[in-house]
């Protein structure tokens, strides 16, 4: 990746800047509303991997444009799907590179403006925490046009807000506005729009100036332990605690409290 500031890289779908430890990411498919078809996810593929092997980056911010984040899966790519293999293979790549993204290795915030819809707010979904702004609208809209989201929407939604509210929105497919959504725990917060990237970007350097492993173990403890039961849960989290006492970055952190300075974490 580019060390220069604000250098964006060369993919057609997206644009990456690196601001000091955090990478922003901008969804570029403006002529389709950023609508999400195979040449996106398989740039996004290889964006993600460039990304995760980047060890001076610790926060991703994701961005779309002011009218929508993404309008979700490009409806005209899968009108030539002829069969339920093709169907399959397509909702086996958006679930492969969606979890990619969910574990990155680096805390993901989705910076929203206006539409989040089906793909689009399964991408949401994936990351760590979601900031939007006052026109953001989410929704998962697949059971109008007789499918189901397929990158996730089933299992994501449900463990974030909870099974009955989930259905709700799963079966009826209607959007909702962003106060709906901060109501039931969708989103994290709601920001004017010419605030919200440099609220997200604020954040992200926040959480930049945080030890990696330690930032890496949390992020694993929370999406892996969900799917554990707590006895287990809580064995994994004693591991991951003790594991970290043989960073220099734990060591710095506990003699910069005694010393009564700020920490200088290393990554190490």
């Amino acid at each position: 990746m580019c060390k220069e500031c604000h250098e964006q890289m060369g993919y057609q779908m997206f644009t990456l800047e690196r601001k000091e430890k955090i990478a922003v990411v901008g969804i570029n498919r403006p002529a389709k509303m950023n609508a999400i078809n195979t040449q996106l996810l398989n740039e996004m593929d290889v964006l993600l991997d460039e990304i995760a092997r980047d060890e001076g980056i610790l926060a991703v911010v994701l961005k779309g444009s002011e009218k929508f984040f993404a309008a979700g899966g490009d409806l005209g790519e899968m009108n030539e799907f002829q069969s339920v293999m093709e169907g399959f293979r397509y909702g086996s790549c958006v679930q492969r590179v969606f979890m990619k993204l969910a574990n990155l290795p680096q805390a993901t915030i989705a910076a929203v403006s206006g539409l989040a819809l089906g793909g689009g707010c399964e991408l949401c979904l994936a990351c760590d925490i979601r900031i939007a702004d006052e026109n953001a609208r989410f929704g998962l809209p697949e059971i109008t046009v007789g499918v189901l989201p397929g990158g996730g929407g089933t299992q994501r939604l449900p463990r974030l807000i909870g099974a009955g509210r989930a259905k709700e929105l799963l079966f009826i497919g209607e959007p909702i506005d962003v106060q709906e959504a901060y109501r039931i725990g969708l989103v994290n917060r709601i920001v004017p729009t010419s605030l919200l990237l440099d609220v997200a970007i604020s954040l992200a350097k926040k959480i930049a100036k945080r030890p990696r492993f330690g930032l890496q173990a949390i992020k694993k403890l929370v999406n892996e332990g969900l799917n554990m039961d707590l006895t287990s849960a809580l064995s994994y989290e004693t591991r991951c605690f003790g594991s970290l006492f043989g960073t220099e970055d734990q060591k710095e952190g506990v003699s910069a409290f005694l010393e009564k300075r700020k920490p200088a974490f290393q990554g190490k």
